[in-house]
């Protein structure tokens, strides 16, 4: 494989896969944050009622909202959407660096064995972010086996 291939089909794919990953997970969180903060406004609202004389809506609607805002502050905490999107965000960019520099062959990337630095640096970055996310599954699945058997 020569380096334009490379580039191509390893480099660029992954950046692009960072990227796209990094764009959907800070929809989610903006869009979660966004449906927090609204519910959080409307459980503060929701005192008007008592001088609207429609009191009886408030008995509803805050328990409703709360429990809300409890849900989405679970799935904000179980999905981690703001760390996935700057932890792919971040990587993304640091591919996209290493490709600029190698492709104008400045530092580190100016001698010639520039392209096995480019691999070594590149593969890094992307086993950097497996490693990672194998972290957060291990704690994820281990955190699921020991409260399985505490239960038993």
């Amino acid at each position: 494989m020569n380096d334009n291939e490379y580039i191509e089909n390893r480099l660029e794919n992954q950046r692009k896969w960072y990227s796209k990953k990094s764009g959907v997970n800070k929809k989610w969180y903006r869009y979660f944050q966004l449906a927090q903060l609204v519910m959080a406004a409307l459980v503060t609202l929701s005192g008007m009622f008592a001088y609207l004389e429609i009191e009886y809506l408030s008995f509803i609607i805050v328990p409703v909202l709360g429990a809300l805002i409890a849900i989405v502050s679970g799935i904000l905490g179980l999905y981690k959407f703001q760390e996935n999107w700057t932890g792919y965000r971040t990587t993304s960019e640091a591919l996209q660096q290493e490709k600029h520099l190698y492709l104008t062959k400045s530092a580190p990337y100016h001698d010639e064995d520039a392209f096995n630095l480019l691999v070594n640096r590149v593969e890094s970055l992307i086993s950097q972010e497996n490693t990672k996310w194998g972290d957060y599954m291990s704690k994820k699945v281990g955190g699921e086996e020991k409260a399985k058997k505490e239960e038993s």
